[in-house]
């Protein structure tokens, strides 16, 4: 069986969560006889084909940015060719781009939606692409939700439940390094044995500005992993605050990444927006048996992290209640560490990478089946 993934942006050129739940995807598969094909965009395609790991990855020129949409002149041939070889082409939404795409290029094959998120920032234009979305979301066979959180609270995906499945994120452990004893003496040097731990990218829906307001006065060491858009804008704040105890690391390799999953007391995951549609760096502190920390949006993070059992949960854009869970789980280390025990469980029941390939492989079938013997 042959999957066609198609997304704006993807691996080795750019890593978000959106890439990491596609590859997992495509790696998954290959137990369950899924080879795997993606088709992207990029600024500089060359090579244009390419296998990552043990899938294809194919890239069209990437020819225009705008409101976070890539625009491609070439890849219209290049989905018009790859479908035609496809059993399956599977879309990940959103990309409004890919909308008109589907529709250029005639797809007559059975397609899969994974909707990762609903459109939040882009209001005004949602309003001008609000027909052709429901055109494209009408047309897909299936559509798949990462948490039922996020179906009961989207209002766009309540309108396709009959078509609409649940399969959640997930990780492959096996598949994260396992960093050296001296690296792992290193951060632990520089940082100690007990902080809070922060790792993404430092986007608007990320609230790390509640973070720092909430680190304000504790003392508690709180180390910031990643880099992004409000990068300067976000150490100008800690430095205003006098937040000497926050530590921005800026972007770290998977070895030192994993050295500091495996050392930090708690994971801390301040999100405020529905932007935020599951969480994979909140995922992989579960996968690592760390309590967490996360506010209630109605999406996948309170599927990941359940109040009082694996972590807390706050109201979003609460400084004062961020800082009275970190105190929590700083003055209670026991209580932490059971949460985090918790939290490994529950990574372990729902969210393996072997568990969604199982889903995913099943979803495919059945909807080949139901194409074969529809009249």
């Amino acid at each position: 069986m042959r999957i066609l993934h198609v997304f704006k942006t993807y691996l080795p050129e750019t890593v978000g969560g959106i890439e990491q739940v596609i590859y997992q995807i495509c790696q998954s598969g290959i137990a369950h006889g899924i080879e795997s094909h993606v088709l992207t965009l990029s600024a500089n395609p060359e090579p244009r084909d390419l296998m990552l790991a043990d899938h294809h990855v194919h890239r069209a020129k990437l020819d225009l940015q705008l409101a976070s949409t890539g625009f491609s002149y070439s890849v219209l041939g290049r989905l018009k060719a790859l479908a035609a070889e496809a059993d399956v082409v599977n879309y990940h939404f959103p990309w409004p781009y890919m909308d008109m795409l589907h529709f250029a290029a005639r797809i007559k094959k059975p397609t899969v939606v994974t909707y990762h998120s609903d459109i939040i920032r882009q209001k005004h234009l949602l309003k001008l692409y609000r027909p052709l979305m429901k055109r494209f979301l009408d047309s897909a066979d299936r559509i798949v939700a990462a948490s039922p959180n996020y179906l009961a609270t989207s209002d766009v995906l309540t309108q396709y439940r009959d078509k609409t499945s649940v399969i959640p994120y997930g990780l492959d452990k096996a598949a994260y390094p396992v960093p050296s004893a001296a690296c792992s003496a290193q951060w632990r040097q520089r940082f100690g044995k007990r902080f809070f731990l922060f790792v993404g990218v430092m986007r608007y829906y990320k609230g790390l500005h509640i973070l720092l307001e909430a680190a304000q006065g504790t003392g508690y060491p709180v180390v910031i992993v990643g880099s992004g858009p409000l990068e300067r804008e976000l150490r100008a704040q800690a430095q205003a605050l006098g937040l000497d105890h926050v530590h921005f690391v800026g972007r770290v390799d998977d070895n030192d990444k994993v050295a500091l999953l495996q050392l930090c007391s708690a994971i801390v995951f301040p999100s405020h927006l529905r932007s935020e549609a599951f969480g994979i760096s909140l995922l992989e502190g579960a996968m690592y048996g760390k309590p967490m920390i996360s506010s209630e949006i109605g999406t996948g993070t309170s599927y990941i992290n359940i109040h009082n059992q694996t972590g807390l949960v706050v109201p979003p854009s609460d400084p004062q209640a961020f800082r009275a869970a970190m105190r929590t789980l700083w003055d209670n280390p026991e209580l932490a560490e059971q949460m985090g025990q918790h939290a490994e469980r529950r990574y372990e029941q729902l969210f393996t990478a072997e568990r969604m390939g199982q889903q995913t492989a099943a979803l495919y079938r059945g909807l080949l089946a139901s194409k074969h013997t529809r009249p």
